[in-house]
Order: C-alpha cells, then sequence, then structure tokens
C-alpha cells in the first residue's frame, strides 16, 4: 500500500502533508495516479462521503492557485490535462458499453446498494 496523501491539522495554521510518492521524481507516474483516482472516484463513490472529499480536494486545488507564481498558466495546464483526460474516460466508457457494459450513475451523496452485481 502507498500513501498517496495524508494531510494532518495540528493547529490552526499547522498542516502537514505526507506522501510516499515521488512525482518529482517519477513524473511519467502522475498519468498513471490521474487515471487511478478518477477511476475509483467514478466506481466506488468514496464509501459515500464524495461531497467532504471532493471539497477538500477544491480547498488544496485553490490553495495551490492562490499561491502560484503564474495562475493563469497552471489554470490553463490543468484545463487542458482535465479535458484530455475527460476525453479518455469518455472514450472508455463509450468502449465499455458498445461491448455490452452497463455505465450507471449516481448523484452526490447517493451510495450504490449493498447487493453485488
Amino acid at each position: 500500500m502507498k500513501k498517496i496523501l495524508e494531510i494532518h491539522q495540528y493547529g490552526e495554521t499547522d498542516i502537514r502533508f505526507h506522501t510516499d510518492l515521488k512525482p518529482s521524481e517519477k513524473t511519467e507516474s502522475i498519468p498513471g495516479l490521474v487515471a487511478s483516482v478518477a477511476f475509483a472516484m467514478m466506481t466506488s463513490l468514496w464509501g459515500g462521503n464524495e461531497r467532504d472529499i471532493l471539497a477538500i480536494i477544491r480547498a488544496l486545488a485553490i490553495a495551490d492557485l492562490a499561491v502560484s507564481v503564474n495562475r493563469e498558466e497552471m489554470i490553463s495546464l490543468m484545463d487542458q490535462d482535465s479535458r484530455t483526460f475527460a476525453k479518455l474516460i469518455r472514450d472508455a466508457r463509450k468502449s465499455f458499453e458498445r461491448n455490452g457494459g452497463k455505465a450507471i450513475f449516481f448523484e452526490p451523496g447517493i451510495t450504490p446498494g449493498k447487493t453485488k452485481s
């Protein structure tokens, strides 16, 4: 098991981050991580706490952009990358459905039933 991201708050301003990954040393690992995270977000609904998790992820992104030297460039790069990944995910889902698979979408806050398919 790898620790992707762990965040602890020890006080109002004492927030510490920990990870086992070293993307600065292995930049080629990021696309695979994005794909894995996107797959988890689409399939498991994060155990029903996706609203809370997404709020934290967005807070991290906003904080990152707030301290970025070049916000506009960072936003542009994130937009391009997310557009590319969105297309890949849509294409994979369409292929899955063409081959007889069925995708079921749940609204935020709704967890799938406990029965297994």
